[in-house]
């Protein structure tokens, strides 16, 4: 798929949401619905101060002159090899210089964050979610459902009635000030979407990614454990404290 409408499908939910990039959520919307991409929707993906820094940083040191190569994407929001391209000295760097972490957070925050660069954070929306401090302390019940909206989670699609759809779902939870993943529930959701892509032909036993709760795309059992080994990578790292 190319890349950048890739993209744009994990964008749309926080987007949707107002919590990240410009206010463009219809012009994304549209395209999406109209499964086109042009230099107009790079310009709007470049506005997000997380997303993009992300991968321009992913592709430039793997050598990749497009940000929106479809690996690149892949990296950031599923995880994949180009990961390891990024070193930790580079990504230490990013958070100071291109996200200004040392300048928003506390300097003990940003110290933890520093201990966590060392024991393997990787340029990767999840690990950036669930590994990168914002504050210290233990997470409400509140903050943990937003970090399980916020992590690229996927599920198992178990019944598919019009656009609703029912999954076997993975919850993140807490205990002891440790986050894990729970056991799988049944998780419903609805498409927001109306476009004719792999989305509006869901079957059951098919995989799909989420991201707040929007249906982002349907995925191979192999990719799917890519996006999960990253996952609990990020939750291990995170749980070191």
């Amino acid at each position: 798929m190319d890349g950048v409408l890739r993209c744009s499908r994990y964008a749309f939910g926080p987007n949707r949401l107002h919590f990240c990039g410009p206010d463009a959520n219809r012009e994304i919307w549209d395209y999406l619905n109209d499964g086109f991409t042009d230099f107009g929707l790079q310009k709007l993906l470049r506005g997000f101060e997380t997303l993009y820094p992300y991968l321009d940083r992913i592709a430039r040191s793997n050598h990749i002159p497009d940000p929106f190569d479809p690996r690149v994407v892949e990296a950031y929001w599923i995880g994949n090899e180009l990961l390891s391209g990024v070193d930790k000295n580079t990504l230490h760097q990013y958070f100071i210089d291109d996200l200004r972490l040392k300048d928003k957070l506390p300097i003990k925050t940003f110290r933890v964050l520093e201990d966590r660069i060392s024991k393997g954070i990787l340029p990767n929306h999840n690990y950036h979610v669930l590994a990168v401090p914002k504050k210290m302390g233990s997470p409400d019940s509140a903050t943990i459902n937003a970090i399980d909206s916020c992590r690229i989670s996927w599920g198992k699609v178990i019944e598919v009635s019009g656009p609703n759809i029912t999954l076997l779902y993975e919850p993140l939870q807490i205990l002891n000030n440790k986050f894990f993943l729970g056991a799988p529930i049944e998780k419903k959701i609805v498409r927001r979407l109306e476009a004719e892509y792999d989305i509006e032909m869901l079957q059951p036993g098919q995989f799909i990614t989420l991201h707040w709760d929007i249906p982002c795309e349907v995925l191979t059992e192999k990719i799917i454990e890519q996006l999960k080994f990253h996952t609990l990578k990020a939750i291990q790292i995170a749980n070191l404290d």
